[in-house]
Formats: C-alpha cells, sequence, structure tokens
C-alpha cells in the first residue's frame, strides 16, 4: 500500500539536493538585491504551503488526462491522487501507475482544499519565512545580469545556460528568423512537418552511444525523434534550423518587438532564393555538436542578414537600425552595425554575427578522445558526400512546403515555426500550430481552475472550447456585416409577407362558402398533385406517340431510297424495276394523279362561285 505525499521544504539553488524539481536553468539576475527579493517571495509561498498542509499531502487532480499524449480523444483517464508516473522524457508521461487504496477523508479534505478556497486565509496569516534559505547563488558574479557585457559571441542561443541581454532589454526571447530543416518522423509524442528532402541529419546522430558517453542536458539530438530506442532514452522534437537572425522577446514592455510588428518587416523585405550548403561538423566551446554551413557575405543569404541588421538590429557603436515603418527592438541579438562580410565571430577572429549553423546536440560528452575523432570523422565523410551532392548548394523545400525551395521562417521558438516567407516577395503563410503540442503538452504558464480561470484562455485547449469552429455558413453570415444581414432579414420577410398576402387573396376569391383558409390550402395541395400526375401521364403519353410516328417516317423514307435506287452498284447501269416495284410506283402515281384532280375540281368550283358574287354584285 502506498501514496506519494509531498512535503515542501524551500526554494533555493540547493546544488542538486534531492528531492527537487528544477524551476529554471541558467537564471541571471539583475542584481544581488533583486535576487534577494525574488527568493523571499517565493519562500513566502513555500512557507504559506508548509501552513496548508503541515503533515504534506497527497498531490493529484480529479481532472482527466491521457497516457501517452498521442490519440487523446481514445486513451483518456481521470488522473487521481497519489500517482506514480512513469515520465518517457521531461515532456512527455506515458504511464500512470495507481496506488492500492483510495484516500483518507483527512487525506482527501488537505488534497481539495486549495481548489475548495479554502487557501485564502493561510495566505493572510502567513507574513513571514520561519526557515533558513540561505546557501543559494554562485561562487562568483556570473548570475548577476550584466548587459555592457554582451558582445557577438552572445548571439548564439544555449537553452540551458541563458546569457546577457543587450541594454534596455529586460527579458529574453526566442524568437529568431530562420531557415527550417527538421523532417516528421514515426513518433506519436512530439511530430513535426517535412520541411525539406534533401538532407537526411538522422545519420549525424549517434543514438546507439557508440562514440558518445552522455549529455550534458536533457536535450537529446535536436536533429530528429526516435522511438524504441533503449539506449537513448532522451528523445525531442525535430528541430533542424539554421537560426540567421535572433530577434528576442516579443514582450514590447520589456523592450521586444510585437510579434505582428516582426511579420510586417518580414513581409517587406526582398531576398533571393536561399541557397546552404554544409561545410563541416564541429564542437564549440560549450561542447555542442554543430554543423556549419558556408558563409558566403555575396549570397542571398548574406544580403538578408545585412538588412535584417540595418533594419531591426540592436544599436551598437553609435550604428542606428532604421525601417520605413519605425519598428525597432532592444532585444535583437545582433548590432545594427553587423554585417555579412564580418564573418561569424570572435572565435575565428572575425567579429560579426553572420553564423549560419545547424546545432545537432547540446553539451555531447565523448567516451574518450580516439571515440570524438572517429565521430568526426564519420560524420565529415558525411559532409563531404552531401558537398560532391550539391556542389553549388540547395535551396531546400518539398512539394508541399516551399515547392521552389529558399524560403524564409519566422520561428516563435526552436520547436514552433510560425510564418515561412517565400524569396522576392512572393507570398506568405503561417505554420503555426499544425501539428505541435504546445503550449498544452509543453511546459506552459498555466494556472489552477482550468480553462474556467482568465488566465488560460490563451492556451490552445481553452481556446478551442471557446471558440468552437464555425461552419462556411455561418462564417459566411459573420462576414455580411450588420448592414448585409439586415438586408438579408428585410428581403425574407417582404418575401414572406408577399406570399401570404398572395395567398389570402387566393382562398378570399376560391374558397367554398363555409370553408376555412386550412382546408382550402389542403384541398389546393390535392388538387396540385392530380394536376402534376395527370401533366406527367400525359407527357408520356406524348413522347410514346412522338416516337411511333417517327419510326414510320423513318420506314417510308427507306422505301422510297429503295424506290428510287435502279442502279446496278457493281456495273453501274440502269436496271429496270421489277412488277412489284412497278405495281407499287403505279398505284402511287395514280393516287397522286386523282389528289391531283381532286384540287383541281376544288379550284374551278370555287372561281365558279367567285364569279357568280361577283356579277351578283354588279347587278
Amino acid at each position: 500500500m502506498f501514496l506519494l505525499d509531498s512535503l515542501v521544504s524551500s526554494y533555493l539553488d540547493d546544488h542538486d539536493t534531492d528531492p527537487h524539481m528544477s524551476m529554471a536553468r541558467g537564471v541571471k539576475f539583475k542584481s544581488s538585491y533583486h535576487e534577494q527579493q525574488y527568493l523571499f517571495t517565493v519562500n513566502l509561498e513555500v512557507a504559506v504551503w508548509q501552513a496548508m498542509y503541515p503533515n504534506g499531502v497527497v498531490i493529484g487532480s480529479s481532472a482527466k488526462a491521457n497516457f501517452p499524449p498521442n490519440q487523446a480523444h481514445k486513451n483518456r483517464q481521470t488522473v487521481g491522487y497519489g500517482n506514480l508516473y512513469f515520465f518517457f522524457d521531461r515532456a512527455n508521461i506515458t504511464k500512470a501507475f495507481a496506488p492500492n487504496r483510495g484516500l483518507t477523508e483527512e487525506e482527501a479534505y488537505y488534497s481539495q482544499m486549495y481548489m475548495g478556497g479554502g487557501a485564502g486565509e493561510f495566505y493572510q496569516s502567513v507574513t513571514t519565512v520561519n526557515f533558513d534559505y540561505s546557501g543559494s547563488g554562485d561562487n562568483g558574479n556570473e548570475y548577476e545580469h550584466n548587459p555592457y557585457a554582451f558582445n557577438a559571441k552572445m548571439a548564439k542561443h544555449d537553452m540551458t545556460d541563458g546569457w546577457d541581454l543587450p541594454p534596455n532589454c529586460y527579458m529574453e526571447g526566442e524568437t529568431f528568423f530562420g531557415i527550417p530543416l527538421s523532417r516528421s518522423s514515426g513518433s506519436n509524442l512530439m511530430s513535426t512537418v517535412t520541411f525539406q528532402e534533401q538532407f537526411d541529419f538522422e545519420i549525424l546522430a549517434d543514438r546507439n552511444f557508440t562514440y558518445m558517453q552522455a549529455f550534458g542536458t536533457n536535450h537529446g539530438w535536436l536533429v530528429g525523434e526516435a522511438v524504441g530506442n533503449g539506449a537513448g532514452s532522451i528523445v525531442d522534437k525535430d528541430t533542424a534550423h539554421i537560426p540567421l537572425f535572433y530577434t528576442g522577446t516579443t514582450n514590447v514592455d520589456m523592450g521586444g518587438m510585437a510579434l505582428a510588428d516582426m511579420v510586417r518587416i518580414a513581409k517587406n523585405i526582398e531576398f533571393g532564393t536561399l541557397y546552404i550548403k554544409p561545410a563541416f561538423v564541429f564542437q564549440d566551446d560549450d561542447a555542442s555538436l554543430k554543423l556549419q554551413f558556408e558563409a558566403d557575405a555575396n549570397s542571398a543569404l548574406g544580403y538578408l542578414y545585412d538588412n535584417l541588421c540595418k533594419e531591426i538590429g540592436i544599436a551598437w557603436n553609435y550604428d542606428m537600425p532604421y525601417n520605413d515603418f519605425g519598428i525597432y527592438t532592444n532585444c535583437a541579438m545582433h548590432a545594427a552595425g553587423d554585417r555579412a562580410i564580418y564573418g561569424c565571430g570572435p572565435d575565428n577572429a572575425n567579429s560579426g554575427g553572420f553564423c549560419p549553423q545547424m546545432t545537432l546536440a547540446y553539451r555531447v560528452g565523448f567516451q574518450s578522445d580516439d571515440h570524438a575523432a572517429a565521430y568526426f570523422e564519420m560524420a565529415n565523410n558525411y559532409v563531404d558526400y552531401w558537398r560532391a551532392k550539391y556542389p553549388s548548394g540547395v535551396a531546400v523545400g518539398t512539394s508541399k512546403f516551399c515547392p521552389d525551395g529558399g524560403c524564409l521562417g519566422l520561428f516563435l521558438n526552436r520547436f514552433d515555426l510560425f510564418e515561412a516567407y517565400k524569396p522576392d516577395l512572393g507570398g506568405s503563410w503561417v505554420m503555426y500550430n499544425g501539428g505541435t503540442f504546445a503550449p498544452t503538452i509543453s511546459p506552459a504558464p498555466t494556472h489552477q481552475g482550468g480553462c474556467k480561470n482568465p488566465e488560460n484562455h490563451h492556451l490552445d485547449r481553452c481556446f478551442r472550447k471557446t471558440h468552437p469552429r464555425r461552419s462556411s455558413s455561418a462564417a459566411l453570415w459573420r462576414r455580411l456585416g450588420s448592414i448585409g444581414r439586415f438586408s438579408v432579414l428585410l428581403i425574407l420577410f417582404m418575401t414572406s409577407t408577399l406570399s401570404v398576402s398572395v395567398f389570402l387573396a387566393r382562398a378570399k376569391k376560391r374558397k367554398r362558402k363555409g370553408e376555412s383558409y386550412t382546408r382550402f390550402f389542403l384541398r389546393e395541395l390535392k388538387r396540385k398533385n392530380r394536376k402534376s400526375k395527370s401533366r406527367s401521364s400525359n407527357s408520356v403519353k406524348s413522347v410514346k406517340s412522338k416516337s411511333s410516328k417517327g419510326r414510320k417516317k423513318k420506314v417510308g423514307k427507306r422505301l422510297d431510297e429503295a424506290m428510287l435506287d435502279t442502279d446496278n452498284p457493281a456495273t453501274g447501269e440502269y436496271v429496270p424495276p421489277s412488277a412489284d416495284k412497278k405495281r407499287a410506283r403505279s398505284s402511287s402515281m395514280s393516287k397522286s394523279s386523282s389528289t391531283r384532280q381532286s384540287r383541281s375540281r376544288s379550284r374551278s368550283r370555287s372561281t365558279a362561285v367567285e364569279g357568280q358574287g361577283r356579277e351578283r354584285s354588279h347587278s
């Protein structure tokens, strides 16, 4: 018999003490003062929880969920309380193990107290923190934010370390412009759309740990998914892409640029078809495996990078961005004065941020130096094959996504492509939410109360409940506007009143004495039914008579033709008709002569009558 109880101790940087729950990684505070204020605020919340649950609490919920998350409409089950869960990875629970007994009355009271509204008195009574949460922090000062330590090297995004943000930017963000390269897989946990068919990056992933020993993070390989791979227990969504220009947060109040403004900028930047060509695989200073692509400053990719820096780059070293919309951001990861010709710095003695790279995995540890060398030899052999296959580079795409190749993408984060843009201002289309679970399954800022809480209305699951899909007729009715809808209703009302008035006038004229309007209406319906039946029968008879006449005419025509055909088809000489034909011909001639005689007699009689009439009139 078991139940999983949870007793909260404190909120601090606990140096990997167990049990614990990771809230965030690589957090940088603005200063040590801000750190102290934050830790006091969150630990005061923990003190409230300790007062609410003096002996711990059985965690759980009465809601329904599905394990695993695929086919949510088929395998939903009640979550329950005190369960043990198997996590396939940090984002997916694939199995729930229920306890072998239910909750006692006291356990049920504490488990449901917060949702039942019984926590208010504890928030009012607890005003101090009665436990020690000191010991948090770092030995150095790297946990403090220093905006003026920003340089071009920080124009890369490592999701595990954090970074120093540019001046006047107070919130990190993950939006960027780049080239999507991910492909779909057979995984039912986190599926993606295929954006290119030119490269298969799966061959660069060491899923069986032939060369590598461990990951320094729990992200695993970023270039694909795998199912049924026991050694590679970490499975992540395929996020293969080439980040070109980081735009940072979309929170305008924190120094960023609104997403709608990013879309306006992207739709008005003219760029050519984006060709890419792999160069080599390497491991950077953070132990991340990356695939470098050729960085040609004179290419369409370099031209696009220059224009993004000029229009929405951050102000740095007296270089100011400019665009026709007057829209700018303080959180872009590249300066306004940066250019593709400066290269990718500063490690390669260049000073720019033009680094077309694709991250394969974060913090990869190899078994030995020899294993690392063997891996890079294997990976770069494939790169050489791609370079030979595409000597001038290739514009990636598929028959369904960017069929002409060379498109640009605006990413909300490394998981979700929001919008795609065709070269030469060829148009754009939204890709977001086509096949992702975010933010309902991926970690998201959710609140208690489910979809009834207004704080959760932005979530996909809640949005679908409050905004059911409308039919095409409903959408058309909505687009008519108030005046259009009023006009349609007015026409329907006038039509109905006209029909009623016509019926009443007809009924008043034709109904029988003492007959009601209802009986007259039913009698008219029966009469119309009888008329329609008689008309249909008459039409059938006329069709039959016409068909019989047509057949007779056709037969007569064939007989006339036979009578006139008196030439021998073989010799072309005249052949006299037979006796039967002569009789038929003579009979027909006698009939025609008799008709002529009768017509002449009728004419003579009519002329004689007319002459007598004229003589009488003269007399």
